[in-house]
């Protein structure tokens, strides 16, 4: 018992000399404090600057971690559509292969130069087909594109109604590609209709045209 109690008295006795030591201390002059006041603040001081540079750390490796997601969920959608590439891939060959011989069947439509007179005449030969009069036929002039060229033809004949509507199923019938736009009927003289249009048709460029394009679209090389 009396072991206890001296114990005790020991405990409280270190208590209030370790409290004493936090007593009276002189800001000014930290080196004149006790060891335990001393060592305790350089243990805070060290802990504060651990824990504040944790979470400037934990801040950074946060951004790195957002744009890691965005990244991870971009790469994600990438692979969804090659992987489904991939799995359409004989499909999309087969439907490249349709297209191929689509467009060498239309190339196949498109006439020559050499070719175009004949197809003036063709024109022509169906409008005198279904009894019209054509009492204009001027070509324009050709506009070059990328890769065909295209020419322009007013039209105005004069007929009846369904020798127009047949007139316009022959020249959609041609062999060669031929479109009428911008037509107009109006009355005409003697019972008969007037019609104004412009008819267009294409051909493929020679290799004259093909190059000076080729040469339009090249941009010139700056010298040093």
């Amino acid at each position: 018992m009396a072991i206890s109690l001296k114990f005790k008295f020991n405990l409280k006795d270190s208590l209030t000399d370790l409290a004493d030591q936090f007593r009276n201390l002189d800001t000014r002059n930290p080196s004149s404090w006790p060891m335990l006041p001393r060592y305790s603040v350089f243990v805070g001081l060290t802990l504060a600057c651990v824990v504040g540079l944790w979470f400037a750390w934990l801040s950074d490796t946060e951004g790195e971690l957002t744009t890691a997601h965005a990244s991870e969920e971009k790469l994600r959608e990438e692979f969804t559509l090659k992987l489904g590439k991939a799995v359409n891939l004989e499909a999309l060959k087969k439907q490249r292969e349709q297209v191929q011989q689509y467009v060498t069947q239309l190339e196949k439509q498109l006439p020559s130069k050499a070719e175009m007179d004949a197809l003036l005449s063709d024109i022509n030969q169906a409008g005198l087909g279904r009894s019209l009069q054509f009492d204009l036929f001027r070509p324009g002039q050709v506009v070059v594109k990328d890769y065909y060229a295209e020419l322009p033809i007013a039209l105005r004949v004069s007929g009846r109604y369904h020798d127009m509507g047949s007139f316009a199923a022959d020249i959609a019938n041609l062999s060669r590609i031929v479109t009428l736009n911008n037509i107009s009927i109006q009355p005409g003289r003697d019972n008969t209709l007037a019609m104004d249009a412009t008819a267009k048709t294409f051909r493929y460029l020679d290799v004259d045209e093909i190059n000076a394009q080729r040469k339009a679209t090249e941009k010139p090389v700056k010298k040093p």
